[in-house]
């Protein structure tokens, strides 16, 4: 069966930073009979845009949407420490019934990093940070009492997490470099792809499927996924005003027609889940194209 997740917007327009609720109030009674979970990324900022943070968008989502699943797509793990990651999504998890799903990464956005002050080691130092991470989250989500471990570069002693999550979050690794891939096949239940046509989409999914058998994990138990934006238009000239630099190289870009020839294309290759950005969700025509044109038609 393949799922949908709606994936949020940064933060609201500058016209209207009051309208980012209620715009969702709006759309998603439109789509609900295709979204189960909604995501939203993890940044401060995107030049002079407003943008929210992602975890109090995520502790009111759960809350004032109680017929979801929440998810980061995906946590910059370098801004939070990673203890208190854990007892935050047990938290969450707790008091949402269950339904948070802890989505990470490496880290990339400089700029961030740089005003707000953290540090910004090379991708070598910030995937050795992300193992750290994910042994510390699965250590305190499922290891009886007090938690101690030392890793390369964090480190907890005693750490309690109390309640533990049953079950522990789900997880979420998203990245397509080799070495974030071999995390998510050590540590991840789901592996997130992101902006990635069919072509890029296949040599990653392959290489996932090695890296499994590699450390003896059978393939199928690493669900695929896939994040980016959806342009939809009635003719290719309307997707493309619609999408600008969203295009077939990175993006679900086209017709009705050709956006279902392109999710089933990825189907195909093992993506059972889509993250998707709709691009102009409230549209009347795009709602219309996707509920009756496309989403019906994902075989």
């Amino acid at each position: 069966m393949v799922d949908f997740g709606f994936a949020l917007k940064a933060g609201p327009a500058a016209t209207a930073v009051h309208d980012y609720i209620p715009h969702l109030d709006r759309v998603l009674p439109h789509y609900q009979a295709y979204f189960k979970s909604l995501w939203m990324t993890d940044h401060f900022f995107w030049d002079m845009r407003p943008t929210h943070e992602a975890w109090t968008v995520l502790s009111y989502l759960a809350a004032h949407f109680p017929a979801y699943q929440i998810a980061p797509i995906v946590l910059g793990q370098s801004y939070r420490n990673p203890a208190l990651l854990a007892k935050m999504a047990a938290t969450l998890h707790a008091l949402s019934g269950g339904r948070f799903i802890m989505g990470i990464g490496a880290g990339w956005k400089q700029d961030e990093y740089d005003a707000y002050g953290y540090d910004f080691p090379r991708p070598g130092i910030r995937l050795e940070q992300l193992r750290d991470t994910l042994e510390i989250l699965k250590r305190m989500w499922t290891q009886p009492g007090k938690v101690t471990y030392h890793g390369a570069h964090y480190h907890i002693v005693d750490a309690i997490c109390e309640p533990k999550p049953e079950p522990a979050p789900l997880i979420v690794v998203g990245g397509a470099g080799d070495k974030t891939i071999g995390l998510a096949a050590e540590y991840a239940d789901w592996w997130n792809m992101p902006d990635a046509n069919a072509d890029i989409y296949a040599e990653r999914a392959a290489f996932v499927r090695s890296a499994c058998e590699k450390i003896g994990r059978d393939p199928a138990s690493l669900r695929l996924t896939w994040f980016g934006r959806i342009a939809i238009g009635r003719t290719p000239h309307d997707a493309d005003v619609r999408g600008g630099t969203w295009t077939k190289h990175n993006a679900l870009h086209g017709t009705p027609a050709e956006i279902v020839d392109q999710i089933n294309l990825l189907v195909s290759l093992g993506c059972d889940m889509f993250m998707t950005n709709i691009l102009d969700a409230e549209n009347p025509d795009v709602i219309d194209m996707l509920t009756r044109d496309v989403l019906p038609h994902i075989t």
